[in-house]
């Protein structure tokens, strides 16, 4: 731990000086959706445990503890502090730059924030790793690493719910320096759960279903905070007096913990007044660096609530430099849906289900924590070394894996069905629901790429629901929003692919299509999207998981066979209907359209080649039957090639569709072409129309939008105009669609052009206030729609094509 320690922050994160605001941060475009503000920091916890977040002001400020829920909120007990004695002066903060709002803690010192011309340090952040860098304010070198073990193809540490903070000092001054680094948190047990168990579901302004979410927040009777220590560490477990009844849904308990050593003294103090004045604990702080050894583990009553300190202290002698780590874990091993519908998560099926291993998991942190992140860099460096991608690139292609974390994340316990469990992430904050298919179509490569095996059980999630209905009758949102008739229909009609995997408050896995903003059922889309998203997942996992492709195909048989009923005039490819019924559910496309009919072909290509892979398999069931599908396949292809060029090619790119007369350029119009090319499968339009199409939508829709300041937009006339000025959709530059629309440039050899599109959209998301809650949609007045949107990890599909 005295071995003097060289600083390495890679080169390429996003960082910002701390505590310094934004002039002009986007704000939401629509008042009903989630804007939190751009103080949001990489979270930190593994995949499916819950995760928090501390901003770039040193606040921890994001509580996603509860499955599928979001609580934004500065809880100021839960803090660093730093005591520094220099024997000429003494001096102590509390680490966040942003005193409390409510009139806690009023003897605190607040750490200084940066200005616009003195920084008193700066945050770093590379997913899942940052720092925070204290500049100006202390005579000590002052540096906080934070991480949790998450890296690539690692299915068993990734899921934990630990955060490490490994502190370094270093003394540069010519006399010794007593320093004394404390971390206070506050007992929460029990807070994160809904407390309406039947919560109403009702109808935004903007269509979509919400619920009501209401947490226990500050409900801690009961709590109780207790010293657990040991030869080699010490800790505080943060529990909650048993109820004698079954663990639910925001039981457990969290940890801090931090190492013993010969250099350091420990203090502690576990029953102080997380919402008083802060001075049972600061007096003794800021004087000396101590604290009072107060060891009292009486249960909160109804009206106390419960913070628990633990600091150390050491002196450092000229040219001296310290490393000590702390962990913070906790363990709430349940996550309920609807009443009653529980699930264990994954990190049990390694530390059990009880809820009370908070002090193990910490401690397995202090234990490994070098470990972790040896393999963190192992995975990472190859791509950092990278010279020929630039470090805007690199920085966002790691940063944008953040919403794997805090996306609201279900992983379940391992199951005879599922042996690493299930997995799945929310379409956004905003459509709380998971797994869009239509979304993930783009934003699932980085969970091919680094865990395929996820990957792989959210689609066959989706292959099991295929065949299943249900009757229900729901009120449509759309034609809500536009002010028409009251629309309804069924939530699931067996054969259809569904678009989502549930939400939150009902049974995710179990009971699809909670969206209905439109009838997902008569979407034109999602068929075609899943059957590319298994050969494609076929493809890039090693093209041998034949099985992988068995459990799938009835539901690919089932889901094209109903798509093909929406081919109304027996040409080979379904009509759109007219009402948005696509993943751009809010731009209405009429007859053959470039975007559905390219999915369509490009799909009809897939499911022939895995007909070709399934007989062909040594002592394959059913051969002859799947050939005479193949023949069906076959035969709709031949008829629906000549037709897609025929109905939608104007000589320059393909038009919107066969019917509406609009002659708008779609940046995503022949998605289907690339799918295609990406799995090595005929093109489906030919290569000069490709070529002329995307060069067309680049400079319509990305160089004469805006100058090519905000990325592409979704659809504008070839000269950049809008077609319609109060179009929703098509005027609004989309995170994902940008980034899939560079990796079909690459993929045509416009690397350049792709780079280009790609840097404008990260820095509008990261120079904007957006970074760690990257939306769906921006638009050129600064505002943005859906943070925290699962597409944008198409980052990834650019990554694989470079």
């Amino acid at each position: 731990m005295t071995t003097p320690i060289t600083l390495q922050i890679p080169s390429c994160t996003w960082n910002r000086p701390i505590g310094l605001g934004w002039d002009k941060p986007y704000t939401v475009r629509y008042p009903s959706n989630i804007d939190d503000g751009p103080w949001h920091g990489m979270p930190l916890g593994g995949f499916g445990a819950g995760c928090i977040g501390r901003s770039s002001r040193g606040d921890f400020n994001l509580w996603h503890i509860d499955g599928g829920e979001h609580i934004f909120n500065t809880f100021p007990a839960c803090q660093f502090s730093i005591f520094e004695s220099t024997g000429i002066s003494t001096k102590a903060y509390a680490l966040s730059s942003q005193p409390p709002e409510d009139g806690t803690l009023q003897t605190w010192q607040w750490y200084p924030a940066s200005s616009t011309t003195e920084e008193t340090g700066k945050y770093h952040a590379l997913y899942p790793r940052s720092w925070f860098v204290y500049e100006n304010v202390f005579q000590t070198d002052l540096t906080c690493e934070q991480f949790s073990p998450i890296w690539a193809n690692n299915y068993q540490e990734t899921s934990y719910p630990v955060a490490v903070f490994v502190w370094k000092a270093h003394n540069p001054t010519n006399a010794p320096i007593t320093l004394s680094i404390m971390l206070t948190w506050e007992n929460m047990v029990g807070w994160f759960t809904n407390a309406l168990k039947s919560p109403q579901v009702q109808i935004r302004d903007d269509g979509s279903p919400v619920y009501e979410y209401q947490p226990r927040l500050g409900a801690s009777q009961g709590n109780y905070n207790q010293i657990v220590e040991n030869t080699d560490h010490f800790s505080c477990f943060l529990g909650r007096v048993a109820s004698g009844e079954p663990v639910g849904e925001g039981d457990g308990s969290w940890s801090i913990a931090t190492p013993k050593h010969p250099q350091v003294e420990i203090f502690y103090h576990t029953r102080w007044d997380s919402v008083g004045t802060g001075a049972d604990i600061w007096q003794s702080f800021a004087t000396d660096g101590s604290l009072a050894n107060n060891q009292d583990a009486t249960p909160a009553d109804e009206n106390t609530r419960l913070g628990a300190a633990i600091a150390i202290r050491f002196t450092l002698q000229p040219g001296e430099t310290l490393e000590i780590p702390f962990t913070l874990a906790w363990d709430f091993p349940v996550t309920e849906f609807s009443a009653g519908i529980n699930y264990y998560r994954r990190y049990t099926d390694f530390f059990g289900r009880n809820g009370e291993n908070a002090g193990k998991i910490a401690t397995t942190g202090l234990l490994e924590y070098q470990n972790w992140r040896s393999h963190i860099l192992t995975w990472q460096n190859p791509i950092l070394d990278r010279e020929d991608l630039p470090k805007w690139f690199k920085m966002a292609l790691f940063n944008e894996l953040y919403d794997l974390t805090s996306g609201g994340t279900l992983w379940s316990a391992a199951s005879e069905i599922d042996p690493i469990g299930q997995f799945a992430v929310l379409e956004c904050l905003d459509y709380r629901w998971y797994e869009s298919l239509d979304v993930r179509l783009y934003g699932s490569f980085a969970l091919l790429m680094l865990f395929p095996e996820l990957e792989k059980s959210v689609i066959r999630a989706f292959a099991r629901a295929i065949p299943h209905s249900d009757d229900y009758l729901r009120v449509i949102g759309y034609y809500y929003t536009i002010g028409a008739d009251t629309t309804t229909a069924v939530r699931k009609v067996a054969g259809a692919t569904p678009h989502d995997l549930g939400a939150p408050n009902e049974h995710v896995w179990e009971k699809t299509n909670y969206t209905c903003y439109q009838d997902c059922n008569l979407w034109k889309d999602l068929g075609s999207d899943f059957v590319l998203q298994v050969y494609r997942d076929f493809i890039f996992t090693g093209g041998q998981d034949v099985e992988f492709l068995a459990d799938c195909w009835d539901a690919i048989v089932q889901t094209l066979d109903y798509l093909k009923t929406f081919d109304l005039d027996g040409d080979g490819i379904p009509e759109n209907s007219g009402a948005p019924d696509q993943t751009f559910d809010d731009w209405r496309l009429q007859g053959v359209s470039a975007y559905c009919g390219g999915l369509w072909l490009a799909a009809l290509e897939s499911a022939i080649a895995i007909c070709d892979i399934l007989t062909n398999r040594r002592g394959a069931e059913n051969a002859e039957k799947i050939r005479s599908q193949k023949s069906v396949y076959q035969s709709w292809l031949q008829q629906s090639l000549p037709i897609y060029q025929e109905k939608l090619w104007n000589g320059q790119y393909y038009r919107l569709d066969s019917e509406s007369g609009s002659n708008v350029v779609m940046a995503d119009q022949l998605c289907g072409q690339f799918y295609a090319r990406l799995l090595g499968l005929p093109d489906i339009v030919p290569n000069d129309n490709a070529l002329s199409a995307l060069q067309t939508v680049y400079d319509a829709c990305f160089v004469k939008f805006c100058n090519g300041q905000f990325g592409a937009a979704n659809g504008v006339r070839p000269d950049g105009s809008p077609e319609n000025p109060q179009a929703t959709h098509p005027l609004e530059v989309w995170t994902g669609i940008n980034f899939g629309l560079a990796a079909f440039l690459i993929q045509m050899g416009m690397k350049n052009e792709a780079m280009r599109l790609t840097q404008a959209v990260v820095q509008q998301i990261y120079d904007n206030g957006l970074q760690f809650r990257t939306p769906e949609a921006i638009t050129s007045a600064g505002t943005f729609r859906a943070s925290t949107y699962l597409r944008a990890m198409a980052i990834w599909a650019i990554y694989l094509k470079s």
